[in-house]
């Protein structure tokens, strides 16, 4: 796979979900160009086979895993103390953990489960680790979103969605948060000389859709019979993460590699503000963070 190369020497990736789909994908191109990958997983098992297999196919044994639940927030500042203790850099973050809830649930914190998962780990993640990143510039986020965000309105007043609940809808919610956090962080991060972009996979076949139940089973096999591979998903997030094409670009949003417009509600600067003051106070973060 070629994805606009670069080496990745002397680089440390971490990359979250990535036992599986696209992540492991991400993974195991990053590896191939030489980083020293950090794959980030919650089972155990999962991962050490992981990385076993990643390791194998890239005769670079430089891949090893930390373990978290990415929904809870004391496993993820779990995850960016152990991440930080161990490695002395971080030049790539790739989040890229997610998953669509077809009933509301709500994470160990009490908050709506996609929201918890998809974006607040984002969000909590990042800023934890972004002395690391800042330390290490020039270095990279790169954030998987997807064209779901499109169909999407983000009322910040009910984010809980304590209402009427529909799946997608929350999960196109969640999407819209990545990018609106995404191009906030971008403009934050300005001169410091780390980038953030965005990007849709595009509609890939994988498991996201397997922890639903028999429904959520049967969905997840008309995607897979539609959807691409999983590597042609991965393309643009490996593309992000190490072309040197990009690698001063930041607050931009990507499908197929190349930069493409979001929403209109995504560029609302006021609304990315309002998340942020928001996300800030979920995770107990300062308003200012950054």
């Amino acid at each position: 796979m070629d994805t606009s190369q670069g080496s990745l020497a002397g680089k440390v990736c971490l990359v979250t979900g990535a036992t599986s789909g696209i992540g492991k994908v991400t993974a195991r191109e990053l590896a191939q160009r030489g980083a020293t990958v950090v794959v980030v997983g919650r089972s155990e098992a999962r991962s050490a086979a992981t990385v076993s297999q990643i390791r194998r196919q890239t005769d670079n044994s430089s891949v090893e895993f930390l373990l978290a639940d990415l929904s809870s927030q004391q496993d993820v500042r779990r995850l960016a103390k152990e991440f930080e203790n161990r490695y002395p850099r971080l030049d790539v973050l790739v989040n890229n953990a997610g998953a669509i809830m077809l009933s509301r649930r709500e994470s160990v914190d009490g908050i709506e489960m996609t929201f918890a998962l998809n974006h607040l780990a984002y969000f909590l993640l990042t800023n934890l680790l972004l002395d690391r990143l800042k330390s290490s510039a020039p270095a990279r986020i790169v954030n998987v979103a997807s064209n779901s965000h499109e169909r999407a309105k983000l009322d910040l007043d009910d984010i809980q969605v304590r209402g009427r609940y529909w799946g997608f809808g929350a999960y196109a919610r969640s999407k819209l948060a990545n990018i609106l956090f995404s191009y906030e962080l971008a403009r934050r991060l300005e001169g410091t000389g780390v980038t953030v972009n965005a990007l849709h996979p595009g509609l890939v076949g994988t498991n996201f859709l397997a922890n639903n139940g028999p429904f959520g089973k049967l969905l997840r096999m008309a995607v897979v019979v539609k959807g691409m591979s999983v590597e042609r998903g991965a393309r643009t997030s490996i593309y992000l993460a190490s072309s040197p094409d990009v690698e001063k670009v930041t607050g931009r949003y990507y499908f197929k590699e190349q930069e493409v417009p979001s929403s209109n509600a995504s560029y609302d600067e006021d609304s990315a503000r309002r998340l942020w003051r928001l996300s800030a106070e979920l995770t107990g973060l300062p308003a200012e963070a950054q």
